[in-house]
């Protein structure tokens, strides 16, 4: 897995919430933006699996978008965007095992049909009982 932190554009604003004059005079809240075409670093069907795992996350450019401002420095909020981006990144080219279909046991059947039995003994008692049988 290529280290992508050589091509990410940072973006520094004022991080939002509490923190009163500090905060709003500091800019520590860093975004994170990587072009995933122009990226020398995948080939093309990487960058096909890479867009459609992290589509939710994409903007109109084409561009991946991470933002931290957890930490109180710029420097720890940049750092905490490439490790998210990276992570993110190799999580969405882990290619997922097909499911192979597989027919239910034989104890497994009998077992569900056993409980089908005792639930419906449990609301055959629920009935109202009538007096003219």
């Amino acid at each position: 897995m290529p280290d992508i932190s050589a091509e990410i554009m940072f973006k520094t604003a004022r991080s939002g919430g509490k923190g009163g004059q500090h905060v709003n005079k500091v800019e520590t809240m860093v975004e994170g933006y990587w072009h995933i075409d122009a990226s020398a670093l995948f080939t093309y069907d990487q960058k096909a699996l890479i867009k459609q795992t992290l589509a939710a996350k994409i903007n109109a450019e084409g561009m991946l978008q991470v933002k931290s401002q957890a930490d109180r420095t710029q420097l720890g909020n940049k750092a905490l965007v490439l490790k998210k981006m990276n992570e993110l990144v190799a999580k969405a080219l882990v290619v997922k095992k097909k499911r192979k279909a597989t027919k239910p046991t034989g104890v497994s059947k009998e077992n569900r049909l056993n409980s089908k039995k005792i639930k419906s003994t449990i609301k055959e008692g629920r009935k109202r009982i009538r007096h003219d049988e």
